[in-house]
């Protein structure tokens, strides 16, 4: 048995055809160009946050010793991150700090779930279109009872749709939505650990109130 007794045109065009015509019918055009581009995530490592934690430390210092006006010189990569530090510079309040850095957080997330959920859609899909292609053929087989050849390559039609379906399913998409459901959940937790350090520094500039003292007569 050769590799070629496994590749039938006919089916692969049913089960992969039919699963990108059903993935596009049901997903938003944003949200498919969201999960092709995430496809180049896959060989990254996952979100750290220890080294922005790190370079939220040294900003605190260098706010302690100059001001927090002096960190507008800084260089940060991290673009919800570098936004923050150019809030706090402006001097928005703490609150509207911590809610900006907060919304950049959500807005990461459902982007993250919604190319996850395109992904798990493919999952769903092909094994549906590997049953129609083998309803496709057996309904050939049976209507060309009278050829042996006909009778056969039908037959493979149905057996090999089956198996395109199952395994675009499960070694291709399903994996590729579980590791990004597992990156994306990575990386909202580093997030979420951003959220105090970055209200601390913003609040070092808030105006206080003065204490008002009141003595007794």
């Amino acid at each position: 048995m050769t590799p070629g007794t496994f590749i039938d045109p006919a089916a692969l065009a049913i089960v992969l055809g039919g699963t990108v015509a059903a993935t596009v019918l049901r997903t938003p055009a944003r949200d498919l160009v969201r999960a092709l581009a995430a496809l180049r995530t896959l060989g990254r490592p996952r979100f750290a946050a220890e080294p922005l934690l790190l370079q939220l430390a040294a900003q605190a210092r260098i706010a302690g010793k100059l001001g927090v006006v002096a960190l507008d010189r800084s260089v940060i990569a991290d673009r919800d991150l570098a936004a923050a530090i150019t809030a706090i510079v402006d001097g928005r309040a703490a609150a509207d700090v911590s809610r900006d850095l907060e919304q950049r957080r959500q807005d990461r997330i459902a982007r993250h779930r919604a190319a996850a959920d395109c992904w798990a859609g493919v999952a769903e899909a092909a094994p549906a279109m590997g049953m129609i292609g083998t309803l496709i053929g057996l309904v050939a087989m049976f209507t060309r009872m009278t050829d042996a050849k006909a009778i056969g390559a039908a037959m493979a039609v149905a057996l090999l749709a089956t198996l395109y379906g199952a395994l675009v399913a499960n070694l291709v998409a399903l994996p590729i939505a579980t590791r990004l459901r597992n990156a994306a959940r990575a990386e909202a937790d580093g997030r979420a650990r951003l959220a105090l350090p970055v209200a601390a520094l913003a609040m070092r500039e808030e105006p206080r109130l003065p204490v008002r003292t009141t003595l007794a007569a």
